[in-house]
């Protein structure tokens, strides 16, 4: 099994402090930054960073859903992980600076891939249409976050 990575990543025009916070508030925030291929939200147990026990399907194509139990941490500055109890998923998502006023949102995906050529369409395609959905998700944090450094 190879290990399979998907990374997507926006320049927001808010601090890195607010689009961190919005990233991280899992009890308000992050529910309406969710596109239509996530289903069943719930937060379990936190709701604010560090010690936040999430749920939620994700339904990455017609056949392929998850079933997402993630637990988050915050190992460092910037830094929120989302690991998923029911698979190999991690999800990391970094907040840096970007000039004056700006930040980087970067969001790397990594799980273990299938074997043969199951595997191989995995590769192939899955960082793809993960991408995909994960820039629906980073264009809806920059208009949630820029509507709230604009105001």
């Amino acid at each position: 099994m190879a290990q399979v990575e998907a990374t997507t990543e926006r320049i927001i025009a808010a601090d890195p402090e607010t689009v961190f916070d919005a990233l991280a508030d899992y009890e308000n925030t992050r529910a309406k930054l969710l596109p239509g291929h996530f289903s069943e939200y719930e937060v379990r147990e936190g709701g604010d960073g560090e010690g936040t026990l999430v749920h939620w399907r994700l339904q990455a194509t017609s056949k392929r859903v998850r079933d997402c139990l993630l637990e988050v941490t915050e190992p460092s500055d910037g830094r929120l992980v989302e690991k998923d109890r029911n698979s190999s998923m991690v999800t990391t998502w970094t907040v840096t600076p970007a000039g004056e006023g700006s930040s980087k949102a970067v969001v790397t995906t990594v799980w273990d891939g299938a074997g043969g050529i199951g595997g191989f369409f995995e590769r192939t395609f899955a960082p793809k249409g993960l991408g995909r959905i994960y820039d629906e998700v980073l264009a809806r944090l920059a208009k949630e976050t820029e509507k709230g450094a604009a105001a």
